[in-house]
């Protein structure tokens, strides 16, 4: 009886707790999922109730148009810029970890852009790339390199590169923390131990700090996939997808398609593609990662 009792109060509990957390993820995953596939099969215009049905036509227009598939090409200077990002992200880390004299005014120093909102950093580096006035081109005419001097933001060669760096610094002081955190977990006595069989920095480095935070670059890696292929404010709010369509990410021509275009369905199509993408890369990335441990 108590046993029967005690099986009934567990399920009930758990049951109590379970329910909001379902919920949230039914309202606010589950169902908005379900309604962008329902939605990417329609030509709706985003006001009228009309929803006409038009099966894949939607995938079909993002797959055979290659001016939607060719703005990957743009994200692939956030990757890149990702990468670089984080090795530098784990040299300040490395650095910052040791017992330096204002140590924790350089953290906060590199961490300060991360918690700036992206709307203000975007307007601050607009005057800093500004063509006529900006203090960039100013600075490389004072250095007496006035030969570098461009338009960094109407410069269709440039602007994905500026663009790129502004992300990098921005999100260069949340990757260090990740690897500060990571890097003091590790015991002090590892390194003792290499120091009194000889092993100098590097090699400290190779074979006790490497291998101890291959599951946070797992993680920072990503993030930086993720946030490579879903890039939007910056590029919205800096250039608009200029010039001339040269700084346009996959999100950003997919806010265009339904905001500018009033194609809704077209732009829903391009959200789950998008979804699709993101996940065959984390899985990909994942097996390799698995692959290597497995072979280790």
């Amino acid at each position: 009886m108590y046993s029967s009792l005690y099986k009934k109060q567990k399920t009930v509990i758990l049951f109590a707790f379970l329910l909001l957390p379902v919920t949230l993820l039914i309202l606010f995953s589950l169902y908005p999922g379900a309604n962008l596939l329902y939605l990417s099969l329609t030509s709706w215009d985003g006001y009228s109730s009309d929803k006409g049905w038009v099966g894949f036509d939607n995938y079909r227009e993002i797959f055979h148009n290659s001016e939607i598939f060719s703005v990957f090409g743009h994200n692939l200077y956030y990757f890149f810029g990702g990468i670089l990002q984080n090795v530098v992200a784990l040299y300040f880390a490395v650095i910052l970890s040791r017992k330096l004299r204002g140590r924790n005014g350089f953290r906060v120093l590199i961490f300060l852009p991360y918690i700036m909102n992206s709307v203000a950093i975007a307007y601050m580096f607009s005057y800093v790339y500004d063509a006529q006035h900006g203090s960039l081109n100013a600075l490389l005419t004072n250095l007496g390199l006035g030969d570098l001097i461009t338009s960094w933001l109407g410069n269709k060669h440039m602007v994905n590169i500026s663009l790129a760096l502004i992300s990098m610094w921005k999100y260069l002081g949340f990757n260090m923390v990740i690897y500060i955190g990571a890097l003091q977990s590790i015991p002090e006595d590892l390194y003792e131990a290499a120091r009194i069989d000889g092993a100098n920095g590097w090699q400290s480095f190779r074979f006790i700090t490497w291998p101890s935070l291959l599951k946070i670059i797992e993680l920072s890696m990503l993030l930086t996939v993720t946030g490579a292929l879903e890039v939007f404010d910056l590029p919205f709010i800096m250039t608009k997808g200029g010039p001339a369509g040269a700084s346009e990410t996959f999100v950003t021509k997919t806010v265009d398609t339904a905001f500018h275009y009033s194609n809704y369905g077209l732009a829903s199509a391009m959200g789950v593609v998008l979804l699709a993408i993101v996940i065959v890369v984390i899985t990909v990335q994942r097996k390799l990662i698995l692959r290597e441990e497995k072979g280790r």
